[in-house]
């Protein structure tokens, strides 16, 4: 009677643990593929984007992640903590020179200003397009190997819609990566004629 006693703990035990087991699998599991499903929110995208070890390759890419971030500056809904976040990824595209004259400080609370204005205004980017590839100009400049981008944002405010234009000049760094150096303001016909 002993024996039999023991024998159907130990089944007992092991289907228990069997049973626990499954459920810990089957729990873990759930839980990966709701990690995988989670979606980011274009400021965590942004935020979570590693410059570091996945730095855009090209200029054309670098102007594109720029405008991802400035076109989050006044459309998402952040805090000011995730603003100052975003700034430092916007900061990470930028040649020396361009921080240089551009204090961290200096750069944040001017665009917390700029922020409030778009706000106030109703104004935000809609979407921003980048030049085709084929129409990035490359010159050396004073020794330097410099990139030529066209940008163009089509705005909204309030009810009515303009575009505007920029031109981005871009250098290359030490390291080999495209930084932004410097941008205007410029008409369509400027951008055409080039």
């Amino acid at each position: 009677m002993k024996k039999v006693l023991r024998i159907g703990i130990a089944v007992i035990c092991m289907v228990s643990l069997i049973v626990g087991y499954y459920a810990y699998l089957s729990h873990r599991n759930d839980t990966a593929r709701a990690d995988e499903n989670v979606e980011l929110s274009e400021v965590q995208a942004i935020i979570s984007k590693n410059f570091s070890t996945d730095y855009p390759a090209t200029p054309r890419a670098v102007v594109k992640w720029y405008n991802r971030i400035i076109t989050a500056y006044y459309g998402e809904e952040f805090n000011q903590n995730q603003l100052e976040q975003m700034v430092d990824q916007a900061r990470t595209l930028m040649d020396d020179e361009l921080l240089q004259y551009n204090p961290r400080d200096t750069y944040v609370a001017s665009l917390n200003l700029e922020i409030e204005d778009y706000h106030n205004r109703s104004r935000t980017i809609v979407s921003s397009t980048v030049s085709d590839s084929k129409e990035v100009q490359f010159k050396t400049i004073n020794g330097y190997e410099c990139a030529f981008v066209h940008a163009y944002y089509f705005i909204r405010e309030g009810s009515s819609y303009d575009r505007t234009y920029e031109d981005f000049c871009l250098r290359k760094d030490s390291k080999g990566r495209w930084k932004i150096l410097t941008w205007r303001l410029s008409t369509e016909d400027e951008i055409n004629g080039y």
